[in-house]
Protein backbone atom coordinates (compact mmCIF):
# COMPACT_ATOMS: atom_id res chain seq x y z
CA UNK A 1 0.00 0.00 0.00
CA UNK A 2 0.97 3.80 -0.72
CA UNK A 3 2.55 5.83 1.29
CA UNK A 4 -0.28 8.38 1.19
CA UNK A 5 -2.37 5.81 2.36
CA UNK A 6 -0.66 4.84 5.42
CA UNK A 7 -0.36 8.71 6.36
CA UNK A 8 -3.75 9.88 5.17
CA UNK A 9 -5.30 9.65 8.70
CA UNK A 10 -2.20 12.29 10.08
CA UNK A 11 -3.08 14.85 7.14
CA UNK A 12 -6.95 14.28 7.94
CA UNK A 13 -6.53 16.03 11.38
CA UNK A 14 -4.47 18.54 9.54
CA UNK A 15 -7.30 19.23 7.18
CA UNK A 16 -10.64 19.15 9.57
CA UNK A 17 -8.88 21.83 10.93
CA UNK A 18 -9.84 24.02 8.24
CA UNK A 19 -12.68 25.13 6.55
CA UNK A 20 -14.52 22.10 5.18
CA UNK A 21 -14.00 23.74 1.54
CA UNK A 22 -10.80 25.05 1.39
CA UNK A 23 -9.55 21.43 2.98
CA UNK A 24 -11.27 20.29 -0.25
CA UNK A 25 -9.91 22.37 -2.24
CA UNK A 26 -6.36 21.99 -0.83
CA UNK A 27 -6.72 18.29 -1.00
CA UNK A 28 -7.00 18.31 -4.51
CA UNK A 29 -4.34 20.59 -5.20
CA UNK A 30 -1.66 18.93 -3.29
CA UNK A 31 -2.84 15.36 -4.88
CA UNK A 32 -2.40 17.00 -8.42
CA UNK A 33 1.09 18.37 -7.45
CA UNK A 34 1.97 15.21 -6.46
CA UNK A 35 1.04 13.29 -9.27
CA UNK A 36 1.90 15.47 -11.41
CA UNK A 37 5.38 14.94 -10.10
CA UNK A 38 7.28 11.57 -11.53
CA UNK A 39 8.98 10.82 -7.94
CA UNK A 40 5.90 10.89 -6.24
CA UNK A 41 3.36 9.69 -8.50
CA UNK A 42 4.38 6.21 -7.09
CA UNK A 43 3.67 6.87 -4.09
CA UNK A 44 -0.15 7.85 -4.62
CA UNK A 45 -0.69 5.16 -7.05
CA UNK A 46 -2.78 1.68 -6.11
CA UNK A 47 -4.27 -0.49 -8.92
CA UNK A 48 -7.12 -3.20 -7.41
CA UNK A 49 -8.07 -5.35 -9.82
CA UNK A 50 -11.05 -7.64 -9.75
CA UNK A 51 -13.00 -6.96 -13.38
CA UNK A 52 -16.57 -6.24 -13.77
CA UNK A 53 -18.65 -4.91 -16.65
CA UNK A 54 -20.82 -2.50 -16.61
CA UNK A 55 -23.23 -0.91 -18.97
CA UNK A 56 -20.84 -2.91 -21.58
CA UNK A 57 -18.24 -1.20 -20.24
CA UNK A 58 -14.77 -3.03 -18.97
CA UNK A 59 -14.04 -1.75 -15.79
CA UNK A 60 -10.63 -2.79 -13.95
CA UNK A 61 -13.15 -2.79 -10.48
CA UNK A 62 -16.44 -1.79 -9.61
CA UNK A 63 -15.46 0.96 -7.24
CA UNK A 64 -15.61 4.07 -8.61
CA UNK A 65 -15.44 7.79 -7.51
CA UNK A 66 -18.51 9.61 -7.38
CA UNK A 67 -19.41 13.25 -9.18
CA UNK A 68 -19.31 16.26 -7.21
CA UNK A 69 -15.70 16.09 -6.05
CA UNK A 70 -14.11 16.93 -9.17
CA UNK A 71 -16.84 19.43 -10.59
CA UNK A 72 -14.45 21.16 -13.36
CA UNK A 73 -12.98 17.36 -14.64
CA UNK A 74 -9.42 19.10 -13.62
CA UNK A 75 -7.82 16.19 -11.53
CA UNK A 76 -9.14 13.02 -13.65
CA UNK A 77 -6.10 11.41 -14.00
CA UNK A 78 -5.02 12.35 -9.72
CA UNK A 79 -7.96 11.03 -8.97
CA UNK A 80 -7.68 7.76 -10.95
CA UNK A 81 -4.49 6.95 -10.03
CA UNK A 82 -5.80 5.79 -6.02
CA UNK A 83 -7.02 2.88 -7.80
CA UNK A 84 -10.91 3.47 -8.75
CA UNK A 85 -12.15 1.63 -11.48
CA UNK A 86 -14.27 3.95 -12.74
CA UNK A 87 -14.24 7.81 -12.23
CA UNK A 88 -17.29 10.09 -12.59
CA UNK A 89 -16.63 13.84 -12.65
CA UNK A 90 -18.86 17.11 -12.87
CA UNK A 91 -21.93 18.13 -12.10
CA UNK A 92 -20.93 20.17 -15.43
CA UNK A 93 -23.87 23.18 -16.41
CA UNK A 94 -23.84 24.82 -19.86
CA UNK A 95 -22.87 27.98 -18.54
CA UNK A 96 -20.12 29.16 -15.44
CA UNK A 97 -21.60 29.62 -12.00
CA UNK A 98 -20.41 30.59 -8.87
CA UNK A 99 -22.99 28.03 -6.98
CA UNK A 100 -24.50 29.20 -3.58
CA UNK A 101 -22.56 31.42 -1.08
CA UNK A 102 -19.94 30.38 1.35
CA UNK A 103 -19.60 29.12 3.54
CA UNK A 104 -21.80 26.07 1.91
CA UNK A 105 -19.91 22.96 3.51
CA UNK A 106 -20.24 21.35 6.53
CA UNK A 107 -18.29 18.37 8.72
CA UNK A 108 -20.63 16.24 10.98
CA UNK A 109 -17.53 14.50 12.84
CA UNK A 110 -19.48 12.33 14.59
CA UNK A 111 -21.67 10.84 11.98
CA UNK A 112 -18.51 10.51 9.44
CA UNK A 113 -20.66 12.91 7.56
CA UNK A 114 -21.32 15.86 5.45
CA UNK A 115 -23.97 18.83 4.29
CA UNK A 116 -23.15 20.52 1.51
CA UNK A 117 -25.19 23.26 -0.54
CA UNK A 118 -22.34 24.11 -2.83
CA UNK A 119 -25.09 24.41 -5.96
CA UNK A 120 -23.53 23.28 -9.14
CA UNK A 121 -20.97 25.68 -8.95
CA UNK A 122 -18.25 24.80 -11.71
CA UNK A 123 -16.79 26.80 -14.69
CA UNK A 124 -19.04 25.58 -16.89
CA UNK A 125 -18.72 23.23 -20.10
CA UNK A 126 -16.11 24.93 -22.48
CA UNK A 127 -13.78 25.06 -19.66
CA UNK A 128 -14.67 21.50 -18.26
CA UNK A 129 -14.49 19.58 -21.69
CA UNK A 130 -11.15 21.20 -22.22
CA UNK A 131 -10.00 19.49 -18.96
CA UNK A 132 -11.28 16.05 -19.96
CA UNK A 133 -9.41 16.83 -23.42
CA UNK A 134 -6.23 17.55 -21.44
CA UNK A 135 -6.94 14.30 -19.53
CA UNK A 136 -5.15 11.11 -20.26
CA UNK A 137 -7.25 8.35 -18.26
CA UNK A 138 -9.35 6.97 -20.87
CA UNK A 139 -6.33 6.84 -23.05
CA UNK A 140 -4.99 4.16 -20.04
CA UNK A 141 -8.05 2.46 -20.51
CA UNK A 142 -9.84 3.80 -17.22
CA UNK A 143 -13.58 4.18 -17.85
CA UNK A 144 -14.98 8.14 -17.23
CA UNK A 145 -18.22 9.47 -16.62
CA UNK A 146 -19.30 12.94 -17.40
CA UNK A 147 -22.12 14.03 -15.28
CA UNK A 148 -24.65 17.34 -17.06
CA UNK A 149 -26.93 19.45 -15.09
CA UNK A 150 -28.78 22.82 -15.46
CA UNK A 151 -27.38 26.08 -14.38
CA UNK A 152 -29.73 27.92 -11.39
CA UNK A 153 -30.78 30.79 -13.79
CA UNK A 154 -32.51 28.28 -16.28
CA UNK A 155 -36.19 27.94 -15.54
CA UNK A 156 -37.12 24.63 -14.71
CA UNK A 157 -39.81 24.91 -17.70
CA UNK A 158 -36.90 25.17 -19.85
CA UNK A 159 -34.32 22.18 -18.06
CA UNK A 160 -34.47 20.13 -21.24
CA UNK A 161 -32.86 22.87 -23.45
CA UNK A 162 -29.24 23.11 -20.86
CA UNK A 163 -29.18 19.22 -20.31
CA UNK A 164 -29.22 18.86 -24.38
CA UNK A 165 -26.45 21.43 -24.98
CA UNK A 166 -24.76 19.36 -21.63
CA UNK A 167 -25.16 16.09 -23.88
CA UNK A 168 -24.01 17.42 -27.00
CA UNK A 169 -20.83 18.67 -25.18
CA UNK A 170 -19.42 16.00 -23.00
CA UNK A 171 -20.86 13.37 -25.53
CA UNK A 172 -17.71 12.58 -27.70
CA UNK A 173 -15.54 12.34 -24.68
CA UNK A 174 -17.67 10.16 -22.48
CA UNK A 175 -17.95 6.35 -21.53
CA UNK A 176 -21.26 7.21 -19.95
CA UNK A 177 -22.96 10.54 -19.53
CA UNK A 178 -25.04 11.02 -15.88
CA UNK A 179 -28.13 12.98 -16.06
CA UNK A 180 -28.09 14.80 -12.52
CA UNK A 181 -31.73 15.46 -11.73
CA UNK A 182 -31.12 14.95 -7.95
CA UNK A 183 -29.38 18.12 -5.99
CA UNK A 184 -31.14 19.34 -3.40
CA UNK A 185 -29.00 22.24 -4.19
CA UNK A 186 -30.83 23.54 -7.23
CA UNK A 187 -34.17 25.11 -6.69
CA UNK A 188 -36.47 23.09 -8.56
CA UNK A 189 -34.41 20.54 -10.08
CA UNK A 190 -36.02 17.33 -7.96
CA UNK A 191 -39.43 18.34 -9.45
CA UNK A 192 -37.78 16.26 -13.23
CA UNK A 193 -37.80 13.05 -11.00
CA UNK A 194 -42.07 13.26 -11.90
CA UNK A 195 -43.37 11.58 -14.08
CA UNK A 196 -44.37 13.87 -16.80
CA UNK A 197 -41.76 16.06 -15.61
CA UNK A 198 -39.11 12.57 -16.77
CA UNK A 199 -40.89 11.76 -19.75
CA UNK A 200 -40.21 15.32 -21.00
CA UNK A 201 -36.67 15.44 -20.07
CA UNK A 202 -35.80 11.66 -21.20
CA UNK A 203 -37.53 11.55 -24.68
CA UNK A 204 -35.59 14.47 -26.27
CA UNK A 205 -32.74 13.23 -24.61
CA UNK A 206 -33.40 9.64 -26.23
CA UNK A 207 -33.42 11.72 -29.26
CA UNK A 208 -30.41 13.78 -29.03
CA UNK A 209 -28.23 10.53 -27.93
CA UNK A 210 -29.44 8.66 -31.39
CA UNK A 211 -28.42 11.88 -33.33
CA UNK A 212 -25.15 12.29 -31.80
CA UNK A 213 -24.29 8.38 -31.62
CA UNK A 214 -24.96 8.63 -35.63
CA UNK A 215 -22.77 11.37 -35.56
CA UNK A 216 -20.25 10.28 -33.42
CA UNK A 217 -20.47 6.19 -34.78
CA UNK A 218 -20.54 5.28 -31.26
CA UNK A 219 -23.65 4.71 -28.41
CA UNK A 220 -22.66 6.33 -25.43
CA UNK A 221 -24.35 5.08 -22.38
CA UNK A 222 -27.06 7.35 -20.81
CA UNK A 223 -27.83 6.91 -16.84
CA UNK A 224 -29.71 9.05 -14.45
CA UNK A 225 -29.27 10.07 -10.89
CA UNK A 226 -31.58 9.89 -8.41
CA UNK A 227 -32.63 11.06 -4.70
CA UNK A 228 -32.71 8.42 -1.76
CA UNK A 229 -35.96 10.68 -0.58
CA UNK A 230 -38.17 9.21 -2.76
CA UNK A 231 -41.75 7.17 -1.96
CA UNK A 232 -41.91 3.57 -3.30
CA UNK A 233 -44.56 4.69 -5.56
CA UNK A 234 -41.76 7.36 -7.46
CA UNK A 235 -39.09 4.94 -7.54
CA UNK A 236 -41.45 2.71 -9.35
CA UNK A 237 -42.48 5.24 -11.85
CA UNK A 238 -38.93 5.99 -12.46
CA UNK A 239 -37.93 2.51 -13.07
CA UNK A 240 -40.77 2.27 -15.54
CA UNK A 241 -39.54 4.93 -17.35
CA UNK A 242 -36.08 4.83 -17.25
CA UNK A 243 -35.98 1.57 -19.87
CA UNK A 244 -38.39 2.35 -21.81
CA UNK A 245 -36.69 5.70 -22.45
CA UNK A 246 -33.39 3.58 -23.37
CA UNK A 247 -31.79 4.91 -20.18
CA UNK A 248 -29.00 2.40 -19.83
CA UNK A 249 -28.41 2.87 -15.68
CA UNK A 250 -29.36 4.65 -12.90
CA UNK A 251 -27.06 5.65 -9.86
CA UNK A 252 -28.90 5.46 -6.44
CA UNK A 253 -28.32 7.97 -4.42
CA UNK A 254 -27.52 11.52 -4.32
CA UNK A 255 -27.65 13.25 -0.70
CA UNK A 256 -30.56 13.23 1.15
CA UNK A 257 -32.59 16.29 2.69
CA UNK A 258 -33.92 13.75 5.56
CA UNK A 259 -32.14 14.68 9.47
CA UNK A 260 -33.54 11.54 11.19
CA UNK A 261 -29.55 10.31 11.34
CA UNK A 262 -28.16 13.55 13.00
CA UNK A 263 -30.44 15.59 14.96
CA UNK A 264 -28.62 17.60 17.95
CA UNK A 265 -25.09 17.27 15.73
CA UNK A 266 -23.56 20.22 15.33
CA UNK A 267 -24.39 21.92 11.93
CA UNK A 268 -26.89 19.75 11.31
CA UNK A 269 -29.82 21.91 10.87
CA UNK A 270 -27.66 23.58 7.65
CA UNK A 271 -29.17 23.76 4.73
CA UNK A 272 -28.21 21.04 1.83
CA UNK A 273 -27.71 17.49 0.95
CA UNK A 274 -26.43 15.17 3.65
CA UNK A 275 -24.24 12.77 2.97
CA UNK A 276 -22.53 9.77 4.25
CA UNK A 277 -23.18 6.95 6.72
CA UNK A 278 -26.74 8.51 7.42
CA UNK A 279 -27.57 7.96 3.62
CA UNK A 280 -26.43 4.10 3.45
CA UNK A 281 -29.96 2.67 4.44
CA UNK A 282 -31.59 5.36 2.41
CA UNK A 283 -29.79 4.33 -0.58
CA UNK A 284 -30.21 0.46 0.21
CA UNK A 285 -33.84 0.77 0.13
CA UNK A 286 -34.24 2.77 -3.11
CA UNK A 287 -31.43 0.15 -4.80
CA UNK A 288 -33.48 -2.99 -3.45
CA UNK A 289 -36.66 -1.81 -5.08
CA UNK A 290 -35.09 -0.51 -8.10
CA UNK A 291 -33.60 -3.85 -9.03
CA UNK A 292 -37.06 -5.70 -7.79
CA UNK A 293 -38.82 -3.30 -10.43
CA UNK A 294 -35.93 -3.11 -13.16
CA UNK A 295 -34.95 -6.76 -13.22
CA UNK A 296 -31.72 -8.35 -13.02
CA UNK A 297 -30.06 -6.95 -16.21
CA UNK A 298 -30.53 -3.04 -15.75
CA UNK A 299 -27.25 -1.62 -14.58
CA UNK A 300 -27.47 -0.11 -10.93
CA UNK A 301 -24.64 2.31 -9.32
CA UNK A 302 -24.89 2.48 -5.78
CA UNK A 303 -23.57 5.33 -3.58
CA UNK A 304 -24.46 6.84 -0.33
CA UNK A 305 -22.45 6.29 2.84
CA UNK A 306 -20.03 3.63 2.00
CA UNK A 307 -17.40 3.75 5.11
CA UNK A 308 -16.47 0.27 4.70
CA UNK A 309 -16.10 -2.62 2.61
CA UNK A 310 -18.82 -4.32 4.21
CA UNK A 311 -21.07 -1.60 3.45
CA UNK A 312 -19.64 -1.85 -0.41
CA UNK A 313 -20.94 -5.86 -0.05
CA UNK A 314 -24.09 -4.09 1.57
CA UNK A 315 -25.11 -2.02 -2.08
CA UNK A 316 -23.92 -5.12 -3.55
CA UNK A 317 -26.46 -7.53 -1.89
CA UNK A 318 -29.48 -4.98 -2.31
CA UNK A 319 -28.42 -5.20 -6.06
CA UNK A 320 -26.00 -2.42 -7.13
CA UNK A 321 -23.72 -3.95 -9.91
CA UNK A 322 -21.03 -1.13 -9.34
CA UNK A 323 -20.77 1.48 -6.56
CA UNK A 324 -19.12 4.90 -6.11
CA UNK A 325 -17.84 6.38 -3.01
CA UNK A 326 -17.44 10.37 -2.16
CA UNK A 327 -18.05 11.09 1.58
CA UNK A 328 -16.25 7.94 2.56
CA UNK A 329 -13.21 8.89 0.93
CA UNK A 330 -12.95 12.57 2.83
CA UNK A 331 -13.18 10.22 6.25
CA UNK A 332 -11.31 7.31 5.37
CA UNK A 333 -8.76 8.07 2.62
CA UNK A 334 -7.90 6.38 -0.33
CA UNK A 335 -7.17 3.39 1.23
CA UNK A 336 -10.83 2.83 1.19
CA UNK A 337 -10.93 2.10 -2.42
CA UNK A 338 -8.81 -1.05 -2.48
CA UNK A 339 -10.96 -2.27 1.18
CA UNK A 340 -14.16 -2.06 -0.57
CA UNK A 341 -12.60 -4.24 -3.66
CA UNK A 342 -11.01 -6.95 -1.43
CA UNK A 343 -13.94 -7.37 0.01
CA UNK A 344 -16.07 -7.85 -3.12
CA UNK A 345 -13.65 -10.25 -4.34
CA UNK A 346 -13.37 -12.19 -1.41
CA UNK A 347 -17.03 -12.09 -1.26
CA UNK A 348 -17.16 -13.49 -4.39
CA UNK A 349 -14.46 -16.26 -4.40
CA UNK A 350 -15.29 -19.36 -5.05
CA UNK A 351 -15.27 -21.92 -2.04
Amino acid sequence: MSLLFNTYPLARSALFSLDAETAHELTLASLQKAYDCRLTRGLLGDRPVWPASLMGLSLRNPVGLAAGLDKNGAHIDALGNLGFGFVEVGTVTPLPQPGNPKPRMFRLPRAHALINRLGFNNLGLDAFIANVRNSQWRSQGGILGLNIGKNAATPIERAVDDYMLGLEGVYPHADYVTVNISSPNTANLRALQGQDELTGLLQPLREKRKELADRHGRRVPMVVKIAPDLTQEQIDIIADLLPRHGVDGVIATNTTLSRDAVQGLPHAQEAGGLSGPPVHELSLRVIARLRQQLGADFAIIGVGGILSGKQALEKFAAGANAVQLYTGLIYRGPALIGECVRALQTANRPS
